[in-house]
């Protein structure tokens, strides 16, 4: 279905269906094309907030998926899990109904808006676009946001605002940000990632380039200068505006350090403009910090919604996110997935002074571990003492042969537990005042985390 073609369906009065209208991206996508105008109908796998709330706004939704939902609809919109064989795609296209994509979906609500603001990267998106959130409720602009995470401030990842502004997690699997029309373009970084999408790393940086590409003349693409993958994968583009933690026509002087948190000038044509005291720790977070502070200064936000914004930023959840404690140590824990987000964790943990940084890691899917292998070996070593989880399949069967007791294997001292239950064990055990334990992982391990800590409680009632 080529993606001008919604532009003719997202108007008011058009009956549009969504096919997993509760997950986190369909949802808010629902109150936004309401909002629009559009008659709204859905359905979902199973009953959740997401779903109750919906109906709350007058949006039927059916549990289950049958191919009857999408009679006498205009459009069908989809996420990316529902496939050709679902029922009520299947329907659609019998009785010649557009089916689209979420992300085109997205795409073309983006127009309306004066101001589209679009984070990627492989790592930080869902932390610079809360800071961003941050930012612009501070400077009161009333943003729609879209986030892949949950942001306390929001109680959820995403809102439906009024004003001029969007801001919107834009991921580079399965190409989905190249349906977005940004205004301004954020690129933090570019690693090779989602290989079982992805040919391999230029396939990944040519993504990223045709992203930067979408921004119309007037607007910006604002990039990591220094990172070699991203400034290679936008040789020759003119207009770019970089930032850095050191150098960049964004980046941070004065920068100091309490207790591993940052406190910096944010320096833009040569001179300090902001100063910013962050919450959350880590060099990373300096970065994701300069990058939130570039995109708003480009919006013409004022300095003082931007510093203020920035201060009361605590992270996004499952973002170095503090659980509690057990037997006098702290429980984190932290989404990180990919070996460069475990290298600026491990590093940031290592800074904050603990005298053991306790790692339980669980890998993010089988192509994911077996392409990386090598890397994550490497970084994983960081860690004080390390727990590996059974890897966590996601969307895929275990079709490359790797299992967490081979990682184990390659890094020394470090232990492959069976299951949740021996794992959670294990740390209990091990727990003393003084550690930082952290959880770690895009699946399941946070409730690992969240078990201790019950324990923990239990044993001082």
């Amino acid at each position: 279905m080529g993606i001008d073609r919604i532009h003719e369906y997202i108007v008011p009065g058009k009956k549009a269906h969504l096919v997993g209208i509760g997950g986190v991206s369909m949802s808010p996508l629902a109150e936004v094309l309401q909002g629009e105008g559009l008659v709204i109908s859905g359905s979902d796998m199973k009953e959740s907030q997401a779903v109750e709330h919906l109906r709350s706004l007058g949006i039927p939704v059916v549990i289950g998926h049958l191919s009857e939902s999408v009679e006498g609809k205009d459009l069908v919109i989809r996420t990316a899990a529902v496939h050709d064989s679902n029922p009520e795609i299947a329907a659609a296209h019998a009785l010649g109904i557009p089916v689209f994509e979420r992300a085109q979906a997205w795409g073309s609500i983006m127009r309306r808006y004066q101001n589209a603001l679009c984070i990627s990267g492989t790592h930080g998106k869902t932390t610079t676009t809360s800071m961003c959130t941050h930012i612009a409720m501070a400077a009161r602009v009333d943003p729609t946001v879209m986030i892949g995470g949950t942001l306390p401030i929001l109680g959820t990842g995403h809102r439906v605002g009024k004003g001029k502004t969007i801001i919107l997690e834009s991921c580079e699997y399965c190409n989905s940000f190249l349906s977005f029309y940004p205004t301004v373009a954020v690129i933090l970084n570019i690693e090779a990632d989602h290989l079982d999408f992805f040919k391999d790393l230029e396939d990944v940086e040519h993504s990223f380039r045709a992203f930067a590409d979408l921004v119309p003349p007037g607007g910006t693409v604002l990039a990591n200068g220094e990172d070699k993958n991203t400034m290679d994968a936008l040789a020759g583009k003119e207009g770019v505006l970089t930032f850095g933690l050191s150098k960049g026509d964004f980046h941070s002087e004065n920068l100091t350090w309490d207790h591993g948190f940052p406190s910096f000038d944010v320096v833009w044509n040569g001179k300090p403009t902001i100063h910013v005291t962050l919450q959350v720790p880590g060099e990373h977070n300096v970065k994701n910090a300069i990058a939130a502070a570039a995109s708003a200064l480009v919006l013409g936000l004022p300095g003082q919604a931007i510093a203020q914004g920035l201060q009361d930023f605590r992270g996004a959840g499952r973002r170095f996110e503090y659980k509690g404690e057990v037997k006098g140590a702290v429980v984190y824990d932290d989404y990180a997935h990919h070996p460069g987000e475990l290298k600026a964790l491990l590093d940031t943990a290592a800074s904050l002074g603990y005298a053991r940084v306790i790692c339980a890691f669980q890998p993010h899917t089988y192509t994911r571990t077996k392409a990386l292998f090598s890397e994550f070996a490497e970084v994983l070593q960081h860690a004080d003492i390390l727990y590996l989880a059974e890897i966590f399949a996601a969307r895929e069967k275990n079709e490359v042969g790797i299992s967490s007791q081979d990682l184990a294997n390659a890094v020394p001292g470090a232990h492959a537990a069976k299951n949740f239950a021996e794992l959670t064990d294990r740390l209990y055990d091990l727990a003393q005042p003084g550690d930082l334990i952290l959880t770690v992982g895009a699946g399941d391990i946070y409730t690992v985390g969240e078990e201790l800590v019950r324990r923990g409680q239990n044993r001082t009632l």
